[in-house]
């Protein structure tokens, strides 16, 4: 059924009392078996659950490093404070500016936020969404530290154009790759482009035990850095109450890494289908008047596929707008997300940066018009599903496309 759809059995939207495309769920997450339940009860028998003594979390950390090409991986208990360490191990501190995109999720700013320095938002390229590295070298600034490109949905962020900018400006490179398992530029993998990469294993992401985070690097001194901060300040080889710098604890267990050692390894199949269901939905969403995929920029040589980004550009032709169009595609059996709220405009963010002496954010017209107006987002169950599945997908796009109010 690739490449084409099938015809909706009535007009009439489900939201609005007709028959939906679609009553049955597609896909499912995680996908699981008994390599992980073996695995996991290897790690109970042991009678050794902590990271400290144990086995399990130093064989993850060498096996994920392993597939991105990195020299050195720390796990830890989520990315979101996987980037907080990694950003104090780069040198952020309190005052100092990070420049991040603002379409991505909170904890790309939160991190910094967290270690008193303060995020400024980069506008995203309008075709990819990613952070636009022209626009980088206007907002630096003597304060500022680091970079953090977000390789969002999987797809990885224009990284030379990052590591060009960072070059000028002697600036560190965070890479948020807590959604990009398994995702490459220019031949390759993210997580090591930059000074540290920041992974996350919660229960959504293409690798998954239901919470946990890694963070990779190639340099020996940032290592250890990453290792002592997210292990109460000790050193490797050190007393167990010998404590050289302040940290905190943020180690994975024992168990986790048990279930990830087989998530892992189902990684590069599922990494697969997911890019062949994501080839699918590009051509069968071009076939319907004002969608539009999201664009995958040239460099990405891999993407993980963990969500599927697409423009609805129809409302101008008097089509429904996206806050009506969403829940309806819903009530056809889909389900689909709006997509983040710009952190520039997010009254969190903006509260925090006021209390700690930073200025207003400046206007991201890019993220704000994709976030209000255009883009709506797949998640990864629908691409695990098969080409029928997909073909519904479709259907439902197109019916609701089709409506005029």
């Amino acid at each position: 059924m690739t490449g084409t759809r099938s015809t909706p059995a009535t007009s009439t939207l489900a939201i609005d009392g007709g028959t939906p495309v679609r009553t049955a769920p597609i896909g499912r997450w995680p996908v699981f078996g008994k390599p992980e339940e073996d695995l996991l009860l290897e790690a109970l028998r042991s009678g050794v659950w902590g990271s400290i003594d144990g086995t399990f979390v130093k064989q993850f950390e060498r096996e994920f490093a392993a597939v991105h090409h990195a020299k050195h991986g720390v796990a830890t208990v989520n990315a979101t404070m996987g980037l907080s360490v990694a950003m104090k191990a780069v040198g952020v501190g309190p005052g100092d500016e990070v420049l991040v995109p603002p379409y991505t999720f909170i904890a790309t700013a939160s991190a910094a936020l967290m270690l008193g320095a303060i995020p400024v938002f980069v506008d995203v390229d309008p075709e990819t969404l990613l952070i636009d590295p022209a626009r980088i070298d206007e907002l630096v600034t003597p304060r500022t530290k680091a970079i953090v490109p977000v390789h969002h949905g999987g797809s990885p962020a224009d990284m030379d154009g990052v590591m060009a900018a960072a070059g000028r400006h002697r600036l560190r490179v965070v890479e948020d790759a807590a959604q990009a398992h398994g995702a490459s530029w220019r031949g390759r993998p993210v997580g090591a482009i930059g000074d540290v990469g920041v992974f996350s294993f919660q229960s959504s992401k293409p690798v998954n035990a239901g919470e946990g985070g890694m963070m990779l690097t190639d340099d020996p001194e940032l290592d250890e850095l990453l290792w002592s901060y997210r292990n109460v300040g000790r050193r490797r080889g050190g007393e167990w109450y010998e404590h050289v710098r302040l940290g905190w604890n943020l180690r994975m267990t024992e168990f986790q890494a048990a279930v990830l050692i087989g998530q892992l390894r189902r990684m590069p199949e599922q990494q697969a289908q997911r890019t062949k269901a994501a080839a699918e939905l590009d051509s069968l969403m071009r076939q319907i008047p004002g969608v539009a995929p999201v664009k995958v920029p040239d460099g990405v040589t891999a993407h993980s596929w963990y969500t599927y980004h697409w423009r609805w550009l129809g409302e101008a032709e008097g089509g429904l707008p996206k806050s009506e169009f969403a829940p309806a595609l819903a009530a056809e059996g889909i389900p689909v997300f709006g997509g983040y709220v710009p952190l520039n405009r997010n009254g969190a963010v903006i509260d925090e940066i006021h209390r700690i002496g930073g200025r207003e954010p400046d206007p991201c017209p890019n993220a704000e018009r994709a976030a209000a107006d255009e883009v709506m987002v797949f998640s990864l169950p629908i691409l695990m599903g098969t080409s029928a599945d997909l073909a519904d997908v479709a259907t439902a796009v197109d019916k609701v496309a089709r409506a005029r109010r």
